[in-house]
């Protein structure tokens, strides 16, 4: 139980880390920002042209009497615009790290530097265009795993009180789990971790993992509330990945840096331990 109240520490010491830099913060903000407006429209528009879609996908129900057809096409409309919903909630952190790499990256790397004993940072040394189609590669493989659970999760739903209990928390504990793949990502690519031994690494601390990872699922079921909390997530998820490697860690919480970035009081620690 010590790796759970770990884990939400880091969530919420990356809070902080970003509160005290204000300009990376506002950086941060901007890749979530273009991503909910994108959702947004998408949203909008399927709200406003799903009932023609569906219409024109059920050519047999035109001769339908009433009211089955406006029934049979409302429920279709309305289960299409929930899919949409639970497939932005899914994707929309990936897509945003995806849009906001560079942003991320930089954020990431000014987490290490400021944390780190020595004062530097891991670099990945590869071309961004390689690092974007890493990371879309990626994000797409964990996309198709987490729309796997999303699907058995649904199917698991319909047992009599189970699926309306049990379900819905190991819903929020498996999206925190690739929630988190997908923010210690951005520290662990830059490390050269492939895929593979990123979620290797995840599962050999599930605890920990979800204590970061599934109370951001439940802040991040409503994409505004993801947008600003984001960056913060970004810190935290590199301080976390560093525990995770064994990498000796400042300790922040009195010394981190301000905005401005001049601090020297810091102390050293080796993280909060497992």
């Amino acid at each position: 139980m010590r790796d759970l109240g770990a884990g939400f520490h880091y969530l919420l010491k990356g809070q902080r880390w970003v509160a005290r830099h204000g300009k990376q913060y506002g950086f941060g903000l901007i890749p979530g920002l273009i991503t909910l407006v994108l959702y947004v429209a998408a949203l909008v528009g399927l709200a406003t042209w799903g009932e023609d879609f569906v219409s024109w996908a059920t050519p047999f129900a035109d001769d339908w009497s009433s009211p089955w057809q406006g029934l049979f096409r409302g429920f279709l409309t309305a289960v299409l615009f929930a899919l949409a919903l639970l497939l932005a909630v899914l994707t929309f952190t990936a897509v945003t790290l995806l849009i906001g790499q560079p942003f991320y990256e930089n954020l990431s790397e000014k987490v290490d530097r400021d944390m780190s004993p020595d004062g530097t940072a891991p670099e990945s040394r590869l071309p961004l265009w390689r690092e974007l189609w890493i990371s879309a590669r990626d994000s797409l493989r964990i996309v198709v795993r987490a729309l796997l659970w999303a699907v058995l999760l649904f199917a698991l739903g319909f047992i009599p009180v189970v699926g309306q209990t049990v379900v819905p928390v190991l819903g929020f504990f498996v999206t925190g789990f690739f929630l988190t793949e997908e923010l210690t990502a951005v520290a662990l690519q830059r490390r050269g971790v492939d895929l593979r031994a990123r979620l290797t690494l995840l599962r050999s601390r599930k605890t920990l993992i979800w204590g970061f990872g599934t109370p951001l699922a439940l802040a991040f079921v409503v994409p505004f509330v993801a947008v600003f909390l984001m960056p913060g997530a970004v810190a935290g998820a590199t301080l976390m990945a560093r525990e995770l490697l064994g990498e000796e860690t400042r300790d922040g919480e009195d010394g981190t840096d301000d905005a401005d970035g001049d601090s020297d009081e810091r102390t050293l620690s080796g993280g909060l331990g497992s």
